[in-house]
């Protein structure tokens, strides 16, 4: 099996929307963009993955704001590939940015953290596995 390529650093690897009315959101850029939803189980209720309709290959996520997304804010928030999370990390905490949410895994050995920077403005770090 072919292995899957790391995306390189400093590239946007991913985008999601959090928010308490994720259905009703999914159902809103589904008809304005016409992305199509495909459900991704969370266990007890779906989150979504956006999907370009002609390839279906996801674009963006579309989640609710529970459990550990339960601390996220209501924004487009972009993925930022690091290569050592711990490292950027505290670089943006000496250059005076706060780290909102995190670290936390994803899907195994990945991890990302919500950071808001200087300017007040969010992204999340994200270190592949």
């Amino acid at each position: 099996m072919a292995r899957k390529a790391r995306p390189n650093p400093g590239t946007i690897a991913w985008a999601d929307l959090t928010v308490p009315q994720a259905t009703k959101v999914r159902n809103f850029y589904a008809a304005v963009t016409g992305w199509k939803p495909a459900p991704v189980s969370m266990g007890s209720y779906n989150d979504y993955n956006m999907t370009d309709p002609e390839t279906g290959k996801p674009a963006a996520g579309i989640c609710h704001a529970r459990g550990s997304n339960a601390d996220l804010p209501p924004q487009w928030l972009i993925y930022i590939v690091v290569v050592d999370l711990n490292a950027s990390l505290t670089e943006c905490e000496a250059r005076g940015g706060v780290v909102v949410a995190g670290p936390k895994s994803m899907g195994g050995q990945a991890r990302y953290a919500v950071i808001r920077d200087p300017a007040g403005a969010m992204a999340a770090l994200y270190e592949p596995a």
